[in-house]
């Protein structure tokens, strides 16, 4: 059987880790890499190096940022009354794009998966809980992902949130079920924000 040289083929089988790539992209994409002059192979390595060296999860929020709080904790202009609670950082940017929210964000790291061994715990939602206590927030958005994983998680934040005393609600009409958010259009989301609805146990 045929194999690459073995510097490549590391190089390939560390591509196919990465969420989405497949073993013929991650082919493609070494391929390029080796056919890149020297130095663009040097800044990529270096951004790579630097994105790992000087990014963090923010103290307050949870979204990936180099300064703490991130800039969208500390944002003047965004409101104070509206928590948007996500999965991921990368789920923000989809949000962001609609150009309809104004409010603040939480991030969770993740979502309930019982098999993939991710329970309540792993959510670390102590610090959604106190924000929650601490802060002023009339509502709060639930935007995980419209996957059993995403309306698990969403269930669970209704148990936990409902004695506050805050609206909450849940991103609608618009996300078709099993898909991730990231992947939604800006219409899309923008028309689940605008329809969403209250949640209740």
């Amino acid at each position: 059987m045929f194999e690459f040289a073995e510097p490549l083929n590391r190089l390939i089988e560390e591509l196919r880790r990465i969420p989405g790539i497949g073993a013929k992209t991650a082919q493609r994409i070494a391929f390029h890499i080796l056919g890149l002059p020297a130095e663009e192979g040097d800044r990529l390595a270096e951004a790579i190096r630097d994105a790992k060296r000087s990014v963090f999860y923010c103290s307050r929020c949870n979204n990936i940022t180099h300064v703490d709080p991130c800039a969208l904790c500390v944002d003047p202009s965004r409101g104070d009354d509206v928590l948007c609670v996500v999965e991921e950082p990368f789920n923000i940017a989809s949000i962001e794009r609609t150009g309809v929210y104004h409010g603040r964000y939480h991030v969770l790291l993740g979502a309930l998966s019982p098999l993939k061994g991710r329970g309540p715990d792993e959510l670390r939602l102590g610090k959604l809980v106190k924000r929650i206590e601490a802060g002023a927030f009339k509502e709060i958005i639930i935007a995980t992902n419209p996957t059993v994983e995403g309306e698990a998680t969403a269930l669970y934040l209704v148990r936990v949130l409902k004695d506050f005393g805050v609206r909450i609600t849940r991103l609608a009409v618009g996300l078709p079920v099993g898909s991730d958010l990231d992947f939604a259009d800006q219409v899309t989301i923008k028309k689940a924000l605008e329809g969403r609805t209250e949640l209740k146990d």
